[in-house]
């Protein structure tokens, strides 16, 4: 996975560009993140209530914090 996708997620949604949002979505090989987008932009073009909304951008702040954690990993530096 690459995981300059859950960066780039993270920076569409603080900044609610919801085109390039919808971009990742469709591009990203990481399916689940991509469902989650889906539900996410789901309930902010139709909400049907606010409390689907916030739990549905919690629950893609919460997978992006996760994934993030789980796929980078560490670097070393070696020093000659």
């Amino acid at each position: 996975m690459n995981h300059y996708d859950y960066d780039k997620a993270l920076h569409f949604m603080i900044w609610g560009q919801w085109d390039d949002l919808l971009v990742l979505m469709v591009r990203t090989k990481d399916e689940l993140l991509s469902k989650k987008i889906e539900t996410f932009l789901h309930a902010c073009y139709y909400p049907s209530k606010q409390s689907e909304m916030l739990e549905s951008h919690e629950a893609l702040l919460s997978y992006i914090d996760h994934a993030q954690t789980t796929t980078l990993q560490p670097e070393y530096f070696t020093f000659s």
